[in-house]
């Protein structure tokens, strides 16, 4: 496992990575990440309740579905926060077929974490909103092109950062996960041509796919509140 804590924001975080141990079904992998997970936060006097974004990667769509399931369970109540999941082989390094990424904020006093759903309620969180941040899941489109599905998109984070008391001026990271065809250059020319986020640290990665079988792209959006 790695792990990382940093001050960021003026609050400090721990950032955990890790695959599963081989053997047992997807679900059990993801399970056995979190509690092992949770284990390494209290070490540093936080527990899943603080975490505020998780990332899990998936070998195959079938091990997604599993996956995305146990992490529901594990992160239930208090301990819900932003979410994403990528399919890409290429991730791993062992035989596993779940890997994890969690960022978790240390407890401060005074701060609550603050969960507000889509409405209707979907399986991601809409946000979390925890201290001097918003966390928004990733999104992603079902419309025809990359052009079309970016637009919708980053329409929609624009919405959600609004209802957060945000904007996109007050991004500070904005993370574009690509189906693997798709350029970044291009993708790079859209988020332009619409959003205008100073401050934000801006990253691409490519990966094989999404939990929906249409999408192009995923983005996820953290940002001062």
């Amino acid at each position: 496992m790695q792990k990382s804590v940093f001050e960021w924001h003026g609050q400090e975080f721990v950032a955990l990575s890790d695959e599963a141990r081989s053997g047992g079904s997807a679900h059990d992998q993801t399970r056995d990440i979190f509690e092992r997970m949770d284990l390494e936060l209290r070490k540093e006097e936080v527990s899943l309740i603080g975490t505020v974004r998780t990332r899990l990667w998936a070998r195959d769509a079938d091990a997604r579905t599993r996956g995305s399931r146990a992490r529901v369970e594990m992160l239930a109540n208090d301990a819900r926060a932003a979410s994403s999941s990528y399919v890409d082989a290429s991730h791993f390094e062992t035989n596993a077929n779940i890997a994890v990424d969690l960022i978790a904020m240390k407890p401060a006093s005074g701060l609550t974490k603050a969960l507000t759903e889509y409405d209707p309620a979907q399986v991601p969180l809409r946000y979390a909103i925890y201290g001097p941040l918003v966390y928004l899941s990733g999104v992603t489109s079902d419309k025809a092109t990359l052009a079309e599905q970016a637009s919708d998109i980053l329409g929609r984070i624009g919405e959600s950062l609004v209802a957060a008391g945000s904007s996109w001026e007050q991004a500070t990271k904005v993370s574009f996960y690509l189906q693997r065809d798709e350029s970044q250059d291009e993708m790079a020319k859209l988020f332009a041509a619409v959003v205008t986020a100073p401050n934000a640290e801006v990253e691409y990665a490519s990966v094989d796919a999404f939990a929906g079988p249409d999408a192009r792209v995923e983005i996820e959006v953290t940002a001062t509140v």
